[in-house]
C-alpha cells in the first residue's frame, strides 16, 4: 500500500519536483525497497529472528566479530542497485528487542543519482527495546548533480535503551568537481519514546540551486564539503559526561580544518555532535573517534574495526 512506503509528509522543497517518470514510475517492480528486521536476545547473543526484504534492499546474515562484544550482531544493510534513482521509495523497519546488542551499517556509501522527473525518498524506523544497545551508523550519503532526495529517520528508544546513530552527507562527487550541484537534499531525524513523545527533531534542508551558493554560507556548510552528525541517546551516563566525551574526542583533531559543536539533547537523554570538514578521511576519522569515545564511556569496550571491502 502506498501509505506504507510513501512518507506521510514530504517537505515542500522536495514535493515540488513530483511527477510521473516515463520509465519505472513509483510502485513499479524494483522501485519500492522494503527491509524489515527483528532482533531478539537468545542465550548469550543477539539473533535475527524475523527478516523480510524486497529488492533493492537486502542484508546478508548477521556477523559476530567484535572481540569486546561477542553478543553484538553486526548487520550490513545492502542495495542490489547502484544507488538511489528517481521515483525510488525505500523503507526500513528495524526492531531491536529487549536486551539486544546490534550494530547496523551500510555496505558502502549511498549514492543519489541524477533525476529529471520526480524525487526519491528513504525512511528508517528504528525501535530500541528495554535495556537494548543499538548502533546505527551508515556510510556517507552522496547526492549527485540534479538529484532530489528526502530521508526520514525515526528512532524510538525505550528510556532504558542506548542508541548511537550518525549520518554523513557529502557535497557531491568531489573527484568529478561536483560541489552542491544537487537540487535538494532534505532530512528529518526524530528521537521519540515508545509513547510517541518527541524528544528531539533535527531538520536539514539543503537547496543549493544551480550555482551551489545557497548552502555554503556561515550558517550552513561554511564552505565545507562534508557535514556529519552523531547522536548518543542513553541512560548509561549523565548527558553532560557524554557531551564532554564527544568534545574531548574532537579536540584531538584541532588544526585539521574541522568545525564542530557539541550539545546535550533535550530531557538530558544524551548528547549530539555536528562536524563540518573538507575531506572524507579526516571527517570519517573524527566520527570514528567520537564513536569510540562514547562506546568506551558507556560500555567499556572500544569500537571494532569494520572492514567492508
Amino acid at each position: 500500500m502506498p501509505a506504507h512506503y510513501e512518507p506521510s509528509r514530504v517537505p515542500a522543497e522536495v514535493r515540488r519536483f513530483a511527477g510521473r517518470p516515463k520509465a519505472l514510475g513509483v510502485g513499479r517492480p524494483g522501485k519500492i525497497g522494503l527491509l524489515e528486521l527483528g532482533f531478539e536476545r537468545i542465550g548469550p547473543r543477539t539473533e535475527l529472528v524475523t527478516h523480510y526484504q524486497k529488492s533493492p534492499l537486502q542484508i546478508m546474515r548477521p556477523l559476530y566479530f567484535d572481540p569486546a562484544r561477542p553478543d553484538l550482531a553486526v548487520a550490513l544493510l545492502m542495495s542490489t542497485g547502484g544507488g538511489v534513482v528517481q521515483a525510488d521509495r525505500l523503507r526500513m523497519d528495524l526492531h531491536c528487542g529487549a536486551g539486544t546488542a546490534v550494530h547496523l551499517t551500510t555496505q558502502a556509501a549511498t549514492r543519489i543519482h541524477r533525476m529529471d522527473t520526480d524525487y526519491a525518498t528513504a525512511q528508517v524506523f528504528l525501535h530500541a527495546g528495554e535495556d537494548s544497545y543499538v548502533e546505527y551508523l551508515p556510510d556517507t550519503t552522496i547526492p549527485y548533480r540534479d538529484s532530489r532526495f528526502y530521508q526520514r529517520t525515526v528512532i524510538t528508544a525505550d528510556p532504558s535503551a542506548t542508541v548511537l546513530a550518525g549520518e554523513t552527507v557529502m557535497a557531491g562527487r568531489l573527484a568529478h568537481g561536483e560541489r552542491n550541484a544537487y537540487q535538494v537534499f532534505a532530512s528529518d531525524l526524530e528521537i521519540r519514546r515508545p509513547d510517541r513523545r518527541l524528544l528531539a527533531l533535527d531538520t536539514v534542508r539543503l537547496t543549493p540551486g544551480r550555482s551551489g551558493g545557497g548552502v555554503t554560507g556561515p550558517a550552513v556548510l561554511a564552505g565545507h564539503d562534508l557535514v556529519s552528525t552523531f547522536y548518543a541517546v542513553t541512560p548509561l551516563a549523565p548527558a553532560a559526561e557524554v557531551a564532554d566525551a564527544l568534545h574531548t574526542a574532537l579536540r584531538a583533531f584541532d588544526g585539521r580544518g574541522l568545525l564542530f559543536g557539541v550539545s546535550v539533547l533535550p530531557d538530558e537523554c544524551g548528547a549530539w555532535l555536528r562536524v563540518l570538514g573538507g575531506d572524507s578521511p579526516t571527517v570519517g576519522a573524527a566520527l570514528r573517534h567520537a564513536w569510540d569515545a562514547v562506546r568506551r564511556l558507556l560500555t567499556g569496550a572500544p569500537a571494532p574495526v569494520l572492514r567492508k571491502s
